[in-house]
């Protein structure tokens, strides 16, 4: 039984036989959202992706009375992963089904959730999967892509360090691609075979930041009702992708060197340590300089973590990549839409490519979807890509934003963030902070206006 009907403003589906569970979601979700599809019977699945593939889906395993063993789930986990443009799935499993998640995540799971759920961290799942999608086929060769001498440096660098065990800082701006880089260097390793496992670091409350990356066991706390294990031996054999490491509290860095330092977690509960076999590669958006300011980050942690060091050039320094991307990410979308391919116009294909694109590629592949979806001349025009100030280098304008005779709601919005982000240094979790918003929701805007 489908719930609510999937089309293309449904960006998550639930896929749950319990409908008081599946309720329970839908209402949490839809409210930050929007649509929510929820779907009882797996049998109907490939129906349901026929009409539209959503962004998230939230998979329950069991769903015949008395199973146990998830191979209701894991069939429906394949059919999601065989799709040409795969959603970011969710795991929602029993406290004692830790075993399956693992499993779940090794054949490309994204995340998991445990049952009975904690509210924000169901909510911080989602936001983080619908932020970070990135269909790896499509979106991640392209966002790695280009002819420029910076991306084969890049590419060569992966190629070269991939093979090895060490450990690998990526640096860059938002939206240049940091996770695409740690998931070739995990496809390229020897743990390939292995999970990939990506944590936002920064999303991650203090509160329950041992219980998530290192486990606990049951009782340990009021609401452990079960041995639970966290990221570092979900991971195990594989790669653990810390995101967002610059916004880590000092006190949590700490909690982290430790573990990295001994490569044992011991779980809130246990009485012993536990050993860990998992490859680190961690992400940061922070300037360099600021990496190195003791009030920040650990110097400690900061030599665990930079063995080999990648930085990501942002677009504006590789404006020669731009055509190759326009191209890609516009066919991509014309096939998405079921629309003609249409060339762009050469005045504006000239001023795509000496817009700064302060958003990169994310605000690249942005301008590309809006073109297709709202163009209706027989070519691609400057117009249809909706950039403010293209062509021209971006100048943030300093907080408070004044108001204007011709401002709109919408670039006024535009403005502070793009200001707030400029005073913050490219620091999400700080312009968020700056803008009373969550981090998730920073993320939205970010995609909104192509920033």
């Amino acid at each position: 039984m489908l719930d609510s009907v999937l089309h293309s403003a449904a960006r998550i589906l639930i896929l749950d036989d319990d409908a008081d569970v599946a309720c329970a979601a839908r209402m949490l979700l839809r409210r930050r959202h929007g649509e929510v599809a929820v779907l009882h019977d797996p049998g109907q699945l490939e129906g349901v992706l026929a009409r539209g593939v959503p962004d998230v889906v939230l998979l329950d395993f069991n769903f015949t009375p008395g199973r146990t063993d998830g191979a209701e789930g894991l069939a429906a986990l394949d059919v999601l992963r065989r799709q040409p443009h795969p959603p970011a799935v969710i795991a929602l499993t029993a406290y004692a089904d830790v075993p399956l998640a693992v499993e779940a995540l090794k054949r490309g799971a994204a995340d998991f959730i445990t049952k009975p759920w904690d509210n924000a961290r169901l909510v911080a799942a989602v936001d983080a999967a619908l932020a970070r999608r990135r269909p790896v086929a499509e979106h991640g060769a392209s966002a790695l892509m280009g002819d420029s001498a910076p991306m084969q440096a890049v590419r060569a660098m992966i190629a070269g360090v991939a093979p090895t065990e060490a450990n690998v800082m990526v640096l860059g701006e938002n939206g240049v691609g940091k996770e695409l880089v740690a998931r070739a260097l995990h496809a390229q390793s020897r743990r390939a075979g292995g999970t990939f496992l990506s944590v936002d670091m920064g999303a991650l409350p203090e509160s329950t930041f041992e219980s998530e990356l290192f486990g606990h066991r049951k009782g340990s706390f009021t609401d452990a009702k079960a041995d639970r294990a966290g990221r570092f031996q979900a991971a195990r054999s594989g790669t653990l992708f810390l995101d967002e490491i610059g916004n880590m509290p000092l006190a949590a860095q700490a909690k982290l060197l430790t573990a990295l330092e001994r490569r044992e977690v011991t779980p809130i509960g246990a009485d012993r340590p536990e050993s860990v076999d998992v490859r680190i590669v961690s992400a940061t958006n922070l300037d360099e300089a600021r990496l190195f300011d003791a009030a920040v980050f650990r110097a400690d942690l900061l030599f665990r973590l930079n063995t080999i060091v990648i930085r990501v050039p942002p677009l504006r320094e590789r404006p020669g990549d731009v055509p190759l991307l326009l191209r890609h990410y516009l066919a991509l979308y014309e096939k998405q839409y079921g629309r003609p391919a249409r060339a762009v116009a050469p005045a504006a294909l000239e001023a795509l490519c000496a817009h700064p694109w302060p958003g990169n590629v994310r605000a690249l592949r942005h301008a590309c979807e809006r073109a297709v979806i709202l163009g209706a001349r027989a070519d691609y025009g400057i117009e249809d890509f909706g950039l403010a100030s293209i062509g021209a280098p971006a100048a943030a304008p300093a907080l408070p934003v004044q108001l204007r005779e011709e401002a709109t709601l919408s670039s006024l919005e535009r403005d502070a963030i793009a200001a707030a982000l400029a005073q913050a240094q490219g620091n999400i979790s700080h312009a968020a902070r700056m803008l009373g918003v969550s981090r998730a929701a920073l993320y939205r805007k970010l995609d909104k206006h192509g920033i």
